[in-house]
């Protein structure tokens, strides 16, 4: 069914959690991490890393739970640095602070570090390595989980006084938890276009992308196939960006022409949702 590939400098865009605490979340953000807070929207609070893109959303939601670790929804958002000295300035800040971190990977193509964030939302903060050494098995890329230097990437973290996290850092994937691997790859490859990345079908994960880049969208099966409650804390949305407008509207033409439930928002974005609930808004950055 696929012969519709999105564009190559398709990526995404903000990433919309939920919070029981928005003070806390923000002192989490804000004044640990170095965030911009950008605005508030209804409710909402806008970050940016560079004073003028939307990174990140927070709308809280007091009475809510945290998400169960055995359901559906975030694994973890991902938080790109641009380069090793950034990811070990803001890795610093973080263990000055005494931030608990819950494991340090080497990815091949990336060094990633993961924490939770004090609701329990799952993230990833890394760094790519440039793409010229990235690695390939036929057009998938090669990754791995390794041990990661954590010492050393500490030890080079800048010692001029913290100023916010680089201005250059955005959102480079997200990674959810889904019900079954074959509905995943029907949804986000052969509806949505995205290509296979990196095919970890026999460990329980897929990953798919635009334009050859490691993964936009991680997707895994180790949580189970219990579908996320309502009224609980983690992912409400993503941005996935389409630069061009003509492959936006043939998408759009696509879902409605495959049944799926679009829903067009007041400024043009398009809200769908995966077969478990995931939701992913498409927005048109022409």
């Amino acid at each position: 069914m696929n012969t519709f590939q999105l564009p190559t400098q398709t990526h995404i865009g903000y990433a919309h959690l939920y919070t029981a605490d928005l003070s806390r979340s923000l002192d989490f953000y804000s004044e640990k991490m170095g965030f911009q807070h950008l605005a508030d929207e209804d409710g909402t609070a806008v970050l940016s890393a560079d004073g003028k893109t939307p990174h990140l959303k927070l709308t809280e939601h007091r009475d809510w739970l945290p998400k169960p670790q055995r359901s559906t929804g975030l694994y973890h958002v991902a938080i790109r640095l641009p380069s090793r000295q950034a990811l070990s300035n803001v890795f610093s800040r973080l263990v000055a602070f005494r931030y608990p971190f819950g494991g340090f990977s080497d990815h091949l193509v990336s060094e990633a570090l993961y924490l939770d964030d004090p609701d329990g939302n799952g993230l990833e903060l890394y760094r790519d390595r440039p793409r010229e050494e990235w690695t390939y098995n036929g057009k998938q890329v090669k990754m791995a989980t390794l041990a990661l230097d954590v010492e050393k990437l500490l030890h080079e973290a800048e010692s001029s006084p913290w100023t916010g996290i680089d201005k250059a850092t955005d959102i480079g994937h997200v990674h959810m938890h889904i019900a079954d691997l074959k509905q995943a790859r029907a949804f986000y490859i052969d509806l949505l276009g995205l290509e296979m990345a990196s095919d970890w079908s026999a460990h329980g994960a897929i990953f798919v992308s635009a334009g050859g880049y490691h993964h936009h969208i991680g997707l895994n099966i180790w949580a189970g196939q219990q579908r996320q409650p309502a009224g609980t804390l983690g992912l409400r949305e993503y941005t996935l960006v389409i630069p061009a407008q003509a492959a936006f509207e043939q998408l759009h033409t696509r879902l409605k022409e495959a049944g799926l439930k679009v829903d067009q928002q007041p400024d043009n974005s398009l809200l769908i949702h995966d077969q478990v609930g995931n939701a992913t808004r498409l927005v048109n950055s022409n």
